[in-house]
């Protein structure tokens, strides 16, 4: 009993991001073996379920950062508070913006497991703030260093702008560079002062966050599947909505690559079948978080 409690303690006094790698190991297999990257490499993915996902993280997002502004003094977080480099809020609002236009705060749909996960960050970071780190670090530097490849594919998948809208949360004009400022984050975590059942309970809380992830999409797959069997469309009137587009508009059809550009985005949210577009979904934010931990 002694010799178990004295190897458990050892084992806990690794530096708390060499404790996360191991403690999500199993995680990040189930994300490698994930039909994804083949998938969305090949360009198999929908605009529709990718803008679906952004407005999903644009709540989780506003929550995690509104309860990292009101714990940035404290302590347990303080030394890893980056708002400048890091946080994804308005970045997502300029991508939704340019998904669904001006009125998107009024279109876009928090699920039921969506607001799951933006409760339990509230209680993180009202009751528990020391556990607000395994939130943080799984999702920014999972963002950061996975994000960053995904970017790319979805660019040209989608046909988006190579000016980088509808990208912006990919985009961290914060971090010059992206290995040194890992760097430093993962160093000034393993500063953070823990005691062993702390960091035990970070590690279960970096679980539970990406298990929430996984939920999120869960139920966004669901959402879909359930308006195609009530006969119901599932994409929006205008598929993607630009300042550029709409003016072109005003003076008449859009000819040319615009309009071809329009057209196939079209034909890439009804070509795949729903389960294998949300398979590539679930496993977009599965890849990114996985990939950005062992990026470390």
């Amino acid at each position: 009993m002694e010799t178990s409690q004295t190897h458990s303690s050892e084992s806990m006094s690794k530096d708390l991001s060499e404790l996360l790698k191991e403690a999500t190991k199993e995680v990040h297999e189930r994300a490698e073996n994930t039909p994804f990257m083949k998938n969305f490499q090949k360009g198999q993915v929908s605009l529709y379920e990718f803008k679906l996902v952004t407005a999903s993280l644009y709540f989780i997002y506003s929550a995690l950062e509104e309860e990292i502004e009101r714990n940035k003094d404290n302590p347990v977080f303080s030394p890893v508070y980056f708002p400048a480099e890091l946080h994804r809020k308005a970045a997502l609002e300029k991508d939704l913006e340019y998904f669904y236009g001006s009125n998107w705060r009024k279109e876009i749909p928090c699920p039921e497991a969506t607001q799951k996960y933006v409760e339990r960050l509230h209680y993180v970071g009202k009751n528990h703030p020391e556990l607000l780190v395994a939130h943080a670090y799984t999702r920014y530097l999972g963002d950061l260093s996975g994000g960053q490849v995904l970017k790319k594919i979805a660019q040209k998948a989608l046909q988006l702008p190579s000016t980088g809208e509808g990208l912006a949360f990919f985009t961290f004009d914060g971090v010059s560079n992206a290995t040194k400022f890992k760097q430093l984050y993962r160093s000034r975590m393993n500063a953070l002062e823990m005691n062993v059942a702390t960091k035990k309970r970070v590690l279960e809380e970096a679980k539970r966050a990406f298990l929430l992830n996984i939920q999120v999409f869960e139920a966004l797959q669901e959402l879909v599947s359930k308006g195609q069997e009530n006969g119901h469309p599932v994409q929006p009137k205008a598929e993607i909505r630009t300042r550029s587009i709409n003016k072109s508009y005003e003076h008449g059809p859009v000819h040319g690559k615009e309009s071809e550009r329009t057209n196939r985005r079209h034909t890439d949210t009804t070509s795949i079948s729903p389960l294998v577009r949300w398979i590539l979904a679930i496993s977009f934010l599965a890849t990114t978080v996985a990939v950005g931990l062992f990026a470390m």
